[in-house]
């Protein structure tokens, strides 16, 4: 009993966190929890399995490093956004289009793209070229959307591979083509559909030169560093920072001037932090029990029928 409740209690801390609710019950569990109709992806699929797992803890850091190698992604974070005085609820926010993408109903997803269209119409701007010319921007613009969209899919991937311990069904490829699906409501009707084409449309944008680093660059990429946590859970992030830091490509890692500590070190003390972390909340999962008892209540999936 003694155990429940301390896991009771750091369960409410962390969910409090990342959500931002006072009584640490994410906003957006009703929303996946109601609906009489499937979503993108069940418990069987591979999005589900990496999103519902750790690694994405680590996955959400990284992803926010590489987005700041885009002028046009970085300008439209550090213009339109109160990251530095809210940085919880822009991750806040993140994590609601991510989990209702990945957990939720169709209705619940075109709802939740809604939302994220409405926002992205607001973020216009201008940005500097590397050749010194600077370039009109819109989020929703077709490049901007790619990038983020390879970030944050690349990260969550090699961070799955390298920090979390559930099998990925059907493997790296899977993954890749079934999260595609998760930005068309977004506006991206084009992105990679296996792991070769996701490293090969990296590959590229880093070759045409667009990636920059520049002083807010490097303004944001410190923040992102000492992001301002309460106690413990500054000591915890310092680690999922290095293993971010250690996962990320060394062309990336050089354009940000980070040093990665050691893998042989990094890699298995984030696992024993991510299994402690999971030990610490308990092994429910609202967000994902939510989505699984709708997806029973519906019959479109049941344990019995999962391969």
């Amino acid at each position: 009993m003694g155990n429940n409740a301390f896991q009771e209690r750091m369960s409410v801390r962390f969910r409090r966190l990342l959500s931002g609710a006072p009584d640490g019950v994410p906003p957006w569990l009703e929303i996946i929890a109601a609906g009489d109709e499937p979503g993108l992806f069940t418990p069987d699929d591979a999005p589900w399995v990496v999103h519902a797992d750790f690694g994405t803890l680590v996955g959400g850091i990284r992803a926010l490093l590489m987005q700041a190698l885009h002028p046009g992604t970085l300008r439209g974070v550090a213009d339109h956004s109160r990251y530095q005085e809210d940085a919880l609820g822009r991750l806040a926010g993140t994590i609601r289009w991510l989990t209702v993408t990945t957990f939720g109903s169709h209705a619940a997803i075109a709802r939740e793209a809604g939302r994220v269209n409405r926002l992205h119409e607001r973020v216009v701007g201008e940005y500097e070229v590397n050749s010194g010319e600077t370039k009109p921007y819109r989020a929703a613009d077709p490049d901007l959307l790619l990038w983020v969209h390879l970030a944050f899919m690349e990260s969550f991937l090699v961070c799955h591979e390298w920090y979390a311990w559930r099998p990925i069904p059907g493997g790296a490829d899977a993954y890749v083509e079934q999260w595609a699906r998760s930005v068309k409501p977004l506006g991206l009707e084009t992105a990679p559909m296996n792991r070769a084409a996701m490293d090969a449309e990296i590959a590229r944008i880093l070759a045409t030169d667009v990636l920059r680093v520049d002083d807010r660059t490097r303004d944001v990429v410190k923040f992102i560093q000492y992001p301002p946590l309460p106690g413990l859970a500054r000591i915890s992030y310092r680690l999922l920072f290095d293993a971010a830091v250690v996962s990320l490509e060394p062309e990336f890692r050089a354009m940000l001037g980070l040093k990665a500590a050691p893998r042989w070190l990094v890699q298995p003390l984030t696992r024993v932090l991510l299994r402690t972390i999971r030990w610490a909340i308990g092994p429910e999962s609202p967000i994902e029990d939510a989505g699984r008892d709708r997806l029973v209540r519906i019959g479109a999936w049941s344990p019995e029928r999962a391969s």
